[in-house]
């Protein structure tokens, strides 16, 4: 049975802070025995005694690609209502690169440090001719909210239901009890040319896609 362990001071404020409040799902995972495996970002260390399960602790947290969308392919379109409750489709920014990314929720602090940080660094976006949007299962009215009292001045899409989400093969964080954060950046022909996922660390997707849209 696997056994993790994150350091105590870290652990509670995330779980209390990042998941949406309307989630109450809980899953627990049985793996086969081995000496270390990878699960979502996650260092994993199995014991040889058989024991009773019992919840799971996390060891280290590392970014990870996990998507069913990967590089080098053009990820399925889709059309979702902005904040304005306006739709909007993929295929309208063809022409120009695009950073798509996933967040948790509106409101919970990582997401919104995340948002005013492409917020902060937008004009170096503009400046490499992309557009940022942002995507999460949150309404039209809580992603204009959201954007008002940040001055978020890029599109937020409401993909009520995670079914783009699930389409594109967002993996969710702690078994599945929280969504996961991952950024795409799509070039001007609609091509995957990176994949970013880290929960923890939000801003480091602004400077990881900045990195490469200055090298395209």
């Amino acid at each position: 049975m696997a056994s993790l362990s994150v350091p105590n001071h870290s652990l509670p404020t995330l779980l209390h802070s990042e998941i949406p409040t309307h989630s109450s799902s809980q899953t627990f995972l049985s793996l086969p025995r081995s000496s270390h495996s990878q699960f979502c970002g996650l260092q994993l260390s199995h014991s040889s005694s058989p024991s009773l399960p019992r919840p799971p602790t996390y060891s280290s947290i590392k970014g990870s690609i996990f998507a069913k969308v990967s590089t080098g392919s053009k990820p399925p379109q889709f059309t979702l209502k902005d904040q304005d409750g306006k739709p909007v489709s993929l295929s309208k920014f063809k022409g120009k690169p695009v950073v798509v990314y996933f967040y948790p929720a509106d409101e919970t602090p990582g997401c919104t440090k995340q948002a005013c940080a492409f917020r902060d660094s937008y004009e170096k976006f503009k400046k490499a001719g992309a557009e940022v949007i942002g995507i999460s299962g949150d309404d039209s009215s809580s992603h204009k909210a959201f954007a008002k009292k940040y001055r978020l001045p890029f599109t937020l899409l409401s993909d009520e239901g995670n079914k783009v989400r699930k389409e594109w093969g967002v993996k969710g964080d702690f078994f599945g009890a929280l969504p996961g954060r991952e950024t795409y950046v799509l070039d001007k022909n609609g091509v995957v040319q990176l994949i970013y996922n880290n929960q923890f660390q939000p801003e480091k997707h602004i400077d990881e896609t900045l990195k490469l849209l200055q090298s395209l």
